[in-house]
C-alpha cells in the first residue's frame, strides 16, 4: 500500500514542501528511506521503528520504501521522523490516509514515541499556509509560535499516539495559545543612556543612527565609554512591527534560538567575537546556515576592536550591507538570508589606543599599519564616524546628559515621519532609500544643495558618501520635525564624515 505525507524542510531561513512517499510491500523485512538525506535522516529508520512499536503500534513486518520527494532537494534534521511515522502507519492501515492529505506534520520522535523540538517551525507553518493545507501537527512546545501565523490551525501533541487520535479525529490536541503581539518591555531595560557622563557628541550621533537605521562607527581610546555607548543603543529603537517581530522569530527558529518561545518582542543585539570566520559572520558553511549578519536582522550587529576582525570576514560584510540579504552559494544550492541590520562598531585610533597622547609608544609605521586594517570601502559604508573621547571631572559632576525613555520618544516619532513619506516604496527607514528614492524623497533647501556640492567637489565624499550624507541630513531633520533639509542639517551630517566636515565648514563660512 502507499501513502503520501506532507512535511517541510528547511532551506536558509524558507521552507520547501516535500512528500514523505511510503510504500510497503511483501518481501524480506526492510526499511529504506531515499530522496538526498543527510546522515540524520538516514537514521531515522531506527527512531521511526522503536517510537512506533512503544507507542503500542505494530510495526510491518514486510518490504518498506520512504522516497522524500522532490530527490533533488537536500534532506537535512530529524524534522521528517513523524512524517515518515505517519506515513508507515498510514501505508500500514493503522491511520487514515485522508486527513493526511489535508494537515502537514513535523517534528523529531524520541525512541518511547515523544516527540521532540525542532529548529524552523515558524517557518515551516508559514509553509503549509501558503501550501493551502487546513493544518499542522507538531510538538506541542512549539504551539505558540506555530500560531502566529494566520488561517491554519495548529494541533500540538508530545507524543506519536497522541498525533494518531488528532488524525483519527479522537482529540483536538494541546490547543496553542495566540500570540497577538510583541510586549512592550522596554521601560523594564537595565542599560540606559542616563548611564552615560559627558559624551554629548557620541549620543547625538547615536539618536541621529536610531531614528534613520544608519551604521555608525565609534572611535577613542580604550576604557572611554564606546562599548558602554554602543551597548544601550537598543534601549532606543522603535518597537518591531508584527511583521518585522515574524521575520526575526523565523530566523532565530531556524537558528534554535528560542525553541517554542513565542513571538520574538525585542530587536535583536549581536556582539560576535573578533576571532570570527567569514562564513560565520554573514553565513555559509557545507549546508548554508545563517550567520551573525542575518541573525542581526532588523536590530543591531556590534563589532567590538573593528580592526581585530579578519579581513576576509569584514569585506564580506560590503554586500549585505549595501543589498540588505546575502547569497550563499554551495554546489548547487542557493540560499538567501536577509541582512537588514544597524553595523554599529568601535575601534581604537592605534595598536595601543592611546594615539595623541604622551601614553602612545606606537611607531608611525604600526598606526598605518593598523589603520590599514579597515578598508576604504567598508569605510564608506559608515554612515557616523564619531570620536569617543575620555570624560572629563565635570562631566562625571554634571549628571546624565538624557535618558533612553526620552530619546526614543524622539526616534519613533522620526521613525513615523519616514513612514509616512516612504509609503510604498518598500523602504522602512532613510537608511535603506537606494540612489533613486534619495533623489525623490529627499528635498534640499537651496542653500542645503549648495553646501553638500562644494563638498562633493573637494573630491572627499565619494558618490556612495553623497547619498549617506544626504540620508543622514534627511534623518536630522526628521528629528526637528523639519519639512525640507537644510544647510544646518547638511553641515550636521557632514561633520560626521570626519573627512569631509573641515572643508565643508571652511565652505560654508
Amino acid at each position: 500500500m502507499l501513502a503520501h505525507v506532507t512535511t517541510f524542510a528547511i532551506q536558509g531561513v524558507e521552507s520547501r514542501r516535500v512528500t514523505v512517499e511510503v510504500d510497503i510491500r511483501p518481501g524480506l523485512p526492510a526499511f529504506t528511506i531515499v530522496g538526498l538525506g543527510d546522515r540524520a535522516v538516514r537514521e531515522a529508520r531506527e527512531r521511526v521503528r522503536s517510537a512506533v512499536l512503544n507507542s503500542g503500534f505494530e510495526f510491518p513486518a514486510r518490504r518498506i520504501t520512504v522516497n522524500l520527494a522532490p530527490a533533488a532537494l537536500r534532506k537535512e534534521g530529524p524534522g521528517f521522523d513523524l512524517a515518515i511515522a505517519c506515513g508507515v502507519l498510514a501505508a500500514g492501515g493503522q491511520l487514515p490516509t485522508e486527513v493526511l492529505e489535508r494537515v502537514a506534520v513535523f517534528g523529531e520522535l524520541a525512541l518511547g514515541g515523544e516527540l521532540r523540538p525542532c529548529r524552523g517551525v515558524l517557518a515551516v507553518a508559514e509553509g503549509a499556509a501558503s501550501a493551502g493545507l487546513e493544518g499542522l501537527v507538531l510538538p506541542a512546545v512549539h504551539g505558540r509560535e506555530a500560531a502566529l501565523v494566520d488561517g491554519l490551525g495548529v494541533f500540538g501533541a508530545s507524543g506519536l499516539g497522541e498525533v494518531a487520535a488528532i488524525l483519527r479525529g479522537e482529540s483536538d490536541g494541546q490547543p496553542p495559545p495566540r500570540d497577538d503581539g510583541p510586549a512592550a518591555r522596554v521601560a523594564g531595560r537595565v542599560l540606559d543612556l542616563a548611564d552615560v557622563r559627558g559624551h554629548g557628541s557620541p549620543l547625538r550621533a547615536l539618536t541621529i543612527a536610531a531614528a534613520g537605521g544608519h551604521n555608525l562607527l565609534l572611535a577613542g581610546p580604550p576604557g572611554t565609554g564606546k562599548t558602554m555607548l554602543a551597548q544601550r543603543l537598543p534601549s532606543i529603537l522603535p518597537p518591531l512591527s508584527r511583521a518585522e517581530a515574524i521575520e526575526v522569530t523565523r530566523i532565530q527558529g531556524v537558528a534554535g534560538l528560542r525553541p517554542g518561545a513565542g513571538l520574538v518582542d525585542e530587536r535583536p543585539f549581536r556582539a560576535p567575537h573578533h576571532t570570527i570566520s567569514a562564513s560565520g559572520l554573514v553565513g555559509g558553511g557545507g549546508l548554508p546556515t545563517p550567520g551573525e549578519a542575518t541573525l542581526a536582522h532588523h536590530g543591531v550587529l556590534f563589532l567590538d576592536e573593528l580592526a581585530e576582525f579578519t579581513r576576509p570576514a569584514l569585506e564580506a560584510l560590503r554586500q549585505p550591507l549595501e543589498d540588505g540579504r546575502v547569497a550563499i552559494v554551495r554546489g548547487q544550492r542557493r540560499s538567501v538570508f536577509p541582512t537588514r541590520f544597524m553595523l554599529v562598531a568601535s575601534t581604537n585610533p592605534c595598536p595601543c589606543g592611546y594615539a595623541g597622547s604622551p601614553r602612545c609608544r606606537c611607531g608611525e609605521a604600526d598606526v598605518a599599519r593598523y589603520r590599514r586594517r579597515l578598508s576604504g570601502p567598508l569605510l564608506d559604508r559608515m554612515d557616523l564616524l564619531v570620536d569617543v573621547l575620555r570624560p572629563t571631572p565635570a562631566d562625571f559632576a554634571a549628571g546624565p546628559l538624557c535618558s533612553s525613555e526620552h530619546e526614543r520618544a524622539r526616534v519613533v516619532a522620526a521613525r513615523e515621519r519616514q513612514a509616512a513619506r516612504l509609503a510604498g516604496t518598500g523602504a522602512a527607514c532613510n537608511a535603506h532609500l537606494d540612489g533613486a528614492l534619495v533623489r525623490r524623497k529627499v528635498a534640499l533647501e537651496p542653500e542645503g544643495a549648495a553646501v553638500l556640492r562644494r563638498a562633493y567637489d573637494r573630491g572627499t565624499l565619494s558618490p556612495r558618501g553623497h547619498d549617506r550624507v544626504l540620508r543622514v541630513a534627511q534623518t536630522i531633520a526628521d528629528l526637528e520635525d523639519a519639512p525640507i533639509v537644510g544647510a544646518e542639517h547638511l553641515l550636521e551630517a557632514l561633520g560626521f564624515r570626519q573627512d569631509v566636515a573641515e572643508g565643508a565648514e571652511e565652505d560654508a563660512a
